[in-house]
């Protein structure tokens, strides 16, 4: 079963925005501007997973998901809040209401994937995604993570601002190369550059092939004790 996903938000930028992205990684995505539109969408779609707005005119998201859960047929449906109200109040009454997860405004593209894709997943679903996404999406967390600890020993000469070692990269590996430690994406990547994705990757997959390692996290390691990036 392919992943079909019914969207509902209604701010035109924020729908368009979210189901182009969502569409550039393999869902199909139909949208709707309000609750009412939504509700006439579902029973003819019976989407595998919904993402939908809290604060929206006529019908709010509590109320929609409230109606979703009272019926049989979408009562165990997924269902995402994407919201600019983040409190932890409104998140409880979100959980209150029956939704499976939370993100509040802005939020990370790739980490709203990783959460369908969970979703989706355990409800037996094959989403129609690529399989390495959620392995992307842990590895940049992993990254940040990496980036928020302390200085690590043989990092980099702080003196002298040179690397431990020595690998020659062509400047738009190291260009790459920088982006991956900033804990970008492919298509983040590709965007900053002005390049595809599948140069992208390409390119990630020299970067591997030169530092010997098999995973982005292990490459940002590898640069960052390395001194390869400052």
């Amino acid at each position: 079963m392919s992943g079909h996903l019914l969207l509902v938000d209604d701010e035109p930028g924020v729908r368009e925005a979210v189901k182009a992205y969502l569409e550039d990684v393999g869902f199909t995505v139909t949208v709707a501007s309000n609750a009412r539109e939504a509700w006439t969408l579902i029973e003819h779609l019976t989407p595998n997973l919904v993402i939908s707005d809290v604060m929206m005119p006529q019908v709010n998201g509590y109320e929609f998901l409230k109606q979703m859960r009272a019926d049989e047929r979408f009562a165990l449906l997924p269902v995402i809040f994407l919201t600019a109200r983040g409190m932890t109040s409104d998140r409880i009454l979100g959980y209150q209401a029956g939704c499976d997860a939370y993100l509040p405004k802005p939020f990370d593209p790739d980490e709203l994937v990783a959460i369908i894709g969970n979703l989706l997943k355990q409800r037996g679903i094959q989403a129609n995604t690529p399989p390495e996404i959620a392995d992307l999406a842990d590895q940049i967390a992993e990254i940040k993570a990496l980036l928020k600890q302390k200085p690590m020993e043989g990092r980099i000469n702080v003196a002298t601002k040179t690397p431990t070692i020595k690998i020659e990269f062509t400047a738009r590996e190291e260009s790459v190369l920088e982006l991956v430690v900033e804990g970008l994406m492919n298509k983040e990547i590709a965007s900053r550059l002005g390049t595809t994705i599948r140069n992208v990757e390409k390119y990630v997959s020299r970067l591997f092939n030169k530092t010997g390692t098999s995973s982005r996290t292990e490459l940002v390691r590898y640069a960052l004790q390395n001194g390869l990036v400052t």
